[in-house]
């Protein structure tokens, strides 16, 4: 087809499966097993239907972004919402990767990555992590374009000390560094404090993990005043109405609980220190993992065959027939009961 000449073509990104089968246990798209906080659903019990038929407010003006900005103790200056942090992200791409200089991220990190780079015409280079898979700060201290990489890091869960980060930050002033801390929350130190020491630092959170509200869709970014304004000028050339009525509204109530926030992630972090005991039990090595999910691999049994069985078993992990990754599974840590499940099926599969 003659129109096809002028169509982009590019290798989308490849979501983990959503099974619809009642019943499967879902370990493969690092949700929060737990409900968000009691105050959500209060606050989806009042919302006023009515108003749907308006547009939403604009995220800054809302009662979000003042509770997002009380509960981190910085201006709402410092602050960007979008549509899950995949959104923000997104946004960020094309408005700070405008060099001809390549992007730097590592070679084993969040998929999406390079695929926003190809969708907006960005170049970039991968730099591969270390044999433990650390990422190597003297890779990212070269003439780039910009850089990023997730903290902990995705799919390996291995967390940088902050000095490392500062020092990848503190080395390329000329540049935004974006670290995305989508599971920060789960026993790694944020390097939000470093946002007024470093005008060319973006830290990106979201609520889908630690908040329990993937179906929200609310992520956001804190930075220097003047990183927000370019992106809101980007944001407002595409589509200034972003985030859903229903989200802002429900999304106060999931920062205001703090008590609630703390007690989910200190379960999935206990729950975690429990299957790395189990997993070893059973054969597997992994990284030690500061996020809600533990990367495996087994000693003997390729990670592609244990993938199958335990779909087979209506339980679902996720694999990657991808270089250097191949042999190994992520695993997200679900419910006490559904991580018993998984256990009884891998004493099966493994012995």
């Amino acid at each position: 087809m003659k129109w096809e000449e002028n169509v982009r073509k590019v290798v989308p990104y490849t979501p983990g499966e959503q099974p619809q089968k009642a019943g499967v246990i879902k370990l493969n798209t690092n949700e929060n097993p737990y409900a968000p906080a009691p105050g959500v659903a209060k606050a989806a019990a009042a919302l006023n239907v009515e108003k749907l038929r308006l547009y939403p407010a604009f995220p800054e003006k809302t009662e979000l972004m003042e509770a997002l900005a009380a509960h981190y103790q910085i201006g709402t200056d410092q602050i960007f919402i979008g549509v899950g942090s995949d959104d923000v992200l997104s946004i960020a791409f094309m408005t700070f990767f405008q060099s001809d200089k390549p992007v730097f991220f590592p070679d084993i990190t969040y998929s999406f990555y390079d695929v926003w780079a190809d969708v907006y015409g960005i170049p970039y280079e991968r730099k591969a992590l270390d044999a433990d898979f650390q990422i190597c700060p003297a890779d990212y201290c070269k003439p780039n374009g910009g850089v990023i990489f997730p903290n902990p890091n995705a799919p390996t869960g291995v967390l940088m000390p902050l000095e490392k980060v500062e020092e990848i930050v503190a080395a390329n002033r000329d540049v935004v560094v974006i670290v995305d801390e989508a599971y920060i929350d789960f026993g790694g130190t944020s390097a939000l404090p470093l946002i007024d020491k470093y005008d060319n630092l973006l830290v990106v959170q979201t609520f889908s993990k630690s908040r329990s509200m993937a179906g929200m869709r609310i992520g956001f970014c804190m930075g220097h005043p003047a990183l927000i304004r370019y992106l809101n000028d980007v944001k407002y050339s595409v589509n200034s109405y972003t985030l859903n009525t229903a989200a802002l509204a429900l999304g106060v109530e999931a920062v205001r609980d703090e008590a609630y926030f703390r007690e989910c992630c200190q379960k999935i972090i206990q729950t975690r220190e429990k299957a790395e005991e189990e997993l070893t039990k059973r054969g597997f090595i992994f990284p030690k993992s500061y996020a809600n999910f533990i990367f495996a691999s087994h000693k003997t049994i390729p990670a592609r065959e244990i993938f199958e069985r335990l779909k087979e078993n209506d339980i679902y992990v996720r694999w990657w027939n991808k270089e250097r990754i191949d042999n190994y599974l992520r695993i997200t840590i679900g419910t006490d009961e559904q991580m018993e499940a998984l256990y009884r099926a891998l004493y099966e599969i493994c012995g």
